[in-house]
């Protein structure tokens, strides 16, 4: 008989599995380890979120009667209906991200650049042809922060460090995170220092290619000269280095086609 282990497979994103009563589907991704468990009358989902000491780079899954101790955190769910399959979706962030480089970047008068973008995703555990969702599963270790001009004004952000690579090939490709080509264009007479600018999350659709790397369209941010205010808009199409996607999860919020502006001490400070 084919062991649990021995039985390994890469996990993918929105493919259907199917289980058995009994059966349970342990997944191991970024630093997350869980447990989805079919019985006749529940599903049940068992979550750990481990330290970041390490760097993972792959997702895997397998199929067998292994469960974790006690001290693992359980949900439990009413099954309704027969079907035993269960499909993961990925999703982005609730709130706005503050990226944050780990070395602030200077962009010169008149200037552009376009930086990669790593955020971590979420899992969405559906389940039935309705895809009809249990919970969500964060794939990291959110971290909050409050950006805004003081306590009153301003929104809750999710918190990021960045290498703000400028080369593509540079990028870590992970299935737990998404990337997005961030453009900053300066049209300021002066430069501009770059220590950190809210990514907004939620507007943003996933897209998987054949390589299993899950990306986001791009995000188009201009600085204008009066430093008042920044315009942000969100491409509808995908960078063509991503290659030939399909989408998986969508934008937790829809936007009208154009731009959007915020005030710039909310898009950077």
């Amino acid at each position: 008989m084919e062991s649990e282990t021995e039985g390994r497979r890469d996990g993918v994103w929105a493919q259907p599995y199917h289980l058995a009563s009994g059966q349970t589907q342990y997944h191991q991704l970024g630093q997350v380890r869980l447990w989805v468990t079919l019985l006749d009358q529940e599903w049940q989902v068992r979550s750990q979120t481990m330290e970041p000491d390490t760097d993972p780079v792959t997702w895997t899954e397998t199929i067998g009667h292994t469960l974790p101790s006690s001290e693992v955190t359980l949900q439990r769910f009413i099954r309704s209906g027969d079907s035993g399959t269960v499909t993961f979706i990925p999703a982005v962030a609730a709130l706005p991200t503050v990226i944050r480089p780990y070395q602030s970047l200077t962009i010169p008068a008149d200037g552009r650049c376009v930086i990669y973008v790593g955020t971590v995703l979420w899992m969405k555990i559906c389940v039935g042809e309705a895809q009809t969702l249990l919970t969500e599963v964060p794939l990291g270790i959110p971290s909050l922060t409050w950006v805004g001009g003081n306590t009153m004004e301003g929104e809750l952000c999710y918190s990021s460090s960045s290498y703000a690579r400028l080369v593509l090939e540079a990028v870590p490709k992970r299935p737990w995170r998404a990337v997005t080509p961030v453009t900053i264009v300066n049209r300021r007479e002066e430069p501009l220092l770059l220590e950190r600018f809210s990514l907004p999350t939620p507007l943003l659709s996933l897209h998987l290619n054949e390589r299993g790397q899950v990306w986001t369209p791009g995000v188009t941010v201009e600085c204008e000269t009066d430093m008042n205010s920044a315009s942000l808009r969100v491409e509808q199409s995908l960078l063509a280095a991503a290659g030939t996607c399909r989408r998986v999860g969508p934008a937790r919020e829809n936007i009208a086609r154009g731009r959007l502006v915020r005030a710039f001490d909310r898009m950077f400070g």
